[in-house]
């Protein structure tokens, strides 16, 4: 195991990668639902109307948590802005002053 973590000290924090878990088929199916949901409020559900409108602050916390985890994984924000077709510059005044 000490041969495995001395390994790991001589990569830049930049170019460490973690294997991918959760996949494109993963992100498809979390679309499904929720898109699921709201065809569930069209169809007349009013009490869910609210639950789907905070599904969006549910997401935009977990985008949160998932840029604060890739920059101490060593991502840039140069990194985080071209994955999500923002600059450098939008991303960290996004996401830069989240602990």
């Amino acid at each position: 195991m000490s041969t495995v973590k001395h390994t790991l000290t001589h990569i830049p924090r930049s170019r460490r990668r973690r294997e991918v878990v959760e996949n494109d088929e993963f992100a498809a199916f979390a679309r499904r639902i929720i898109r699921a949901h709201g065809r569930r409020v069209a169809t007349g559900d009013v009490e869910a109307l609210r639950d789907l409108v905070a599904l969006s602050a549910v997401i935009d916390d977990a985008i949160g948590e998932a840029v604060i985890g890739l920059r101490a994984f060593g991502y840039s924000w140069a990194e985080i802005g071209a994955r999500l077709g923002i600059s450098r510059q939008a991303a960290q005044q996004r996401w830069g002053g989240q602990p």
